[in-house]
């Protein structure tokens, strides 16, 4: 009997201790499994993201320079990225609203004015974002809009004006520089601008200043192969979108479609078009945005996860729907049509996004064989034809410029670039077709 409860003294004292290791290895193994768990979610986001600063993404897509011998113009990012730094160089005041009812006739009667140069953006651009490109002596820089900027010059003073102008708003405001070398802004600014292509008004005597290349224009055709290597997975969207990755369901709509979901929001992505959106409806808003923290939140949540697949810019906001939207540019001109998507667009909600739709395909290397030079007819060749289009008010067009139409081939991955003219009419670009001059109704804003 002793041997007996000496055995069982020696089972249970072992038991113990298997209960015990067997504890220990529970508490050490949880959290490695928790590190493996956050690894496996973080992985399609663990290489540095490429960030993009406000200078590569809010740009002006023309200058238009009104000499005392006429008009020159450019659509050259390089050439409008050297007029825009000198910027930097000047010291400039704080801006004063100068008129708050600054109608259609009086803009074009001071943008064909003599001795200035036009800055045009593609929407209001917050002022507070792109004081990073101005040295306004004012730290705080008030929260005013504007799509076009005016500079006025006087080729004996260094002092020239600046006016900020909001087209749909109507208002334009004003800022004196000064230029601190009057023959580096002769020679930087004005002997350059010299240079650009010869530009006209083709409606000198309407309401709306339209200048236009008064030259053929020469453009190239490309063809891309869809950059796959480089192309960013749906999961680092899911990564970045979804506030708990790990309980996001994954499920094969199609052939061509993939959702992700979790218990509140939905990511849904097109496979072949290399497209996904994203909605999460509990956290829609109706608060209206301050404008320059709804562009700066919505460039740094871009920023964060890499999304910038391409030259990506800025096109257009809406404070009061809290809607930011995103174009593609290729070779520094907008791509304003085609048959696939082209354009990224955020709508924010409280504190998070709401929405948010986009391509996630990359434009790989060009095919060298199927690209050529396209030579374009006149921007005023073009005036001509929409003015004597029966279908079409000319009063009613705000812009003419050249601009890129994009047709996606699925089947043989690539990407075809094709130079087209585009007019601006009630908000909305239209591809100018000279079978019809009324054109086709594509890449509506």
């Amino acid at each position: 009997m002793r041997y007996i409860e000496a055995i069982k003294t020696f089972t249970l004292i072992l038991l113990i201790g298997l209960s015990i290791v067997l504890t220990l290895l529970i508490w050490n193994s949880s959290p490695y499994e928790t590190v493996v768990k956050r690894a496996t979610v973080d992985i399609s986001i663990a290489e540095e993201p490429e960030k993009k600063d406000v200078s590569s993404i809010i740009k002006p897509y023309q200058i238009v320079f009104n000499f005392e011998e006429g008009l020159k113009g450019t659509i050259d990012s390089e050439e409008i990225d050297h007029i825009v730094n000198t910027f930097k160089k000047w010291r400039i005041s704080n801006p004063l609203l100068e008129d708050k009812n600054f109608e259609e006739e009086k803009l074009s009667d001071f943008m064909r004015g003599k001795n200035r140069f036009t800055l045009y953006f593609p929407d209001d651009v917050p002022l507070p974002v792109y004081d990073s490109l101005l040295n306004v002596e004012n730290p705080n820089v008030p929260e005013i809009g504007f799509d076009l900027i005016v500079v006025e010059w006087d080729s004996t003073n260094t002092t020239i004006d600046m006016n900020f102008i909001s087209r749909k708003n109507k208002l334009r405001y004003k800022s004196t520089a000064k230029v601190f070398e009057l023959q580096v802004f002769q020679r930087e600014v004005l002997n350059f601008g010299r240079s650009f292509d010869e530009y006209a008004d083709v409606n000198p005597e309407g309401k709306k200043f339209i200048a236009v290349p008064a030259k053929p224009v020469q453009l190239l055709e490309n063809t891309y192969f869809q950059n796959e290597k480089d192309e960013i997975s749906p999961t680092r969207f899911r990564s970045a979108l979804f506030s708990d990755p790990n309980a996001v369901r994954r499920k094969e709509v199609s052939a061509h479609r993939e959702d992700f979901q979790d218990n509140h929001a939905l990511m849904s992505v097109d496979t072949e078009k290399k497209q996904l959106q994203y909605v999460h409806p509990v956290v829609e808003s109706r608060q209206l945005a301050i404008p320059s923290e709804l562009l700066e939140d919505t460039i740094d949540f871009i920023n964060e996860h890499g999304g910038w697949t391409d030259d990506y810019r800025f096109s257009s906001m809406n404070f009061r729907t809290r809607y930011v939207k995103f174009k593609l540019y290729v070779r520094g001109l907008p791509v304003l049509g085609g048959n696939t998507l082209t354009e990224i667009e955020q709508v924010w909600g409280d504190e998070t996004i709401y929405q948010y739709k986009r391509p996630y395909y990359t434009l790989g290397e060009t095919l060298p064989s199927e690209m050529e030079t396209v030579t374009l007819p006149s921007g005023i060749d073009i005036a001509e034809q929409l003015r004597s289009a029966e279908d079409i008010n000319f009063n009613m067009i705000d812009e003419i410029v050249p601009a890129y139409y994009m047709h996606q081939d699925v089947d043989l991955d690539i990407f075809v670039l094709t130079p087209s003219w585009y007019y601006l009419r009630n908000g909305k670009w239209i591809r100018f077709s000279s079978e019809r001059p009324g054109g086709e109704k594509i890449g509506l804003e």
